[in-house]
């Protein structure tokens, strides 16, 4: 593979661990313990057993934690802590043929793991201000779709991918943006006089 493909590859799986970091760990080390990927060197961490296992329950402890509005803001937070570097290592340690991290490339993945993370913790956040839980519902479970058939295209179509996950969360972005604007428009003043 090129450097340009993994440079793709650890933007990707960046933006993807910023909205589900176990699943995205999980998948990756399960495509390489499978056989499925030769994983450049530092990516060969995620095919550990202790590794699957851990991220594995945490993605199902996510799946569930999501699904619940309310709930799933607080996870949001608290999953700070872990989407923002997990993005960093994976966009680094898609990039290191010898296993070294570079810095660049973990501030790379950093800034992209926080970016989707805060689109994905905002929009969930607006959701909740509807009381039916159906939206909560239909973004998660569309956010697990799009992270598993990310990581499905990662490998065999880097750019096609990334063009994709970019497209939806350019997209999110500007609902987002457009619902917030409907929400919060001011009342005009009445008129003086």
């Amino acid at each position: 593979m090129t450097d340009a493909h993994l440079f793709a590859i650890g933007i990707l799986l960046a933006w993807l661990a910023g909205i589900r970091a176990y699943l995205t760990v999980f998948g990756v080390g399960l495509a390489g313990a499978l056989g499925w990927l030769d994983l450049p060197p530092a990516l060969e961490a995620t095919t550990s057993p202790w590794v699957l296992g851990v991220s594995g329950a945490l993605a199902v402890a996510e799946f569930f934690a999501d699904k619940i509005p309310g709930v799933d803001s607080g996870w949001d937070l608290l999953q700070t802590l872990a989407r923002v570097p997990a993005g960093a290592f994976l966009a680094a340690a898609a990039l290191s043929p010898d296993g070294q991290l570079g810095a660049g490339m973990l501030a790379t993945g950093a800034g992209v793991a926080l970016s989707s993370h805060l689109l994905k913790a905002g929009s969930r956040a607006l959701l909740n201000t509807s009381p039916e839980p159906v939206s909560n519902w239909t973004a998660s479970a569309t956010e697990d779709v799009v992270v598993v058939g990310a990581l499905g295209l990662a490998w065999a179509y880097p750019w096609a991918a990334l063009a994709i996950v970019l497209g939806i969360g350019v997209l999110v972005a500007l609902t987002l943006w457009w619902v917030w604007r409907r929400l919060f428009r001011r009342a005009p003043r009445p008129a003086p006089g």
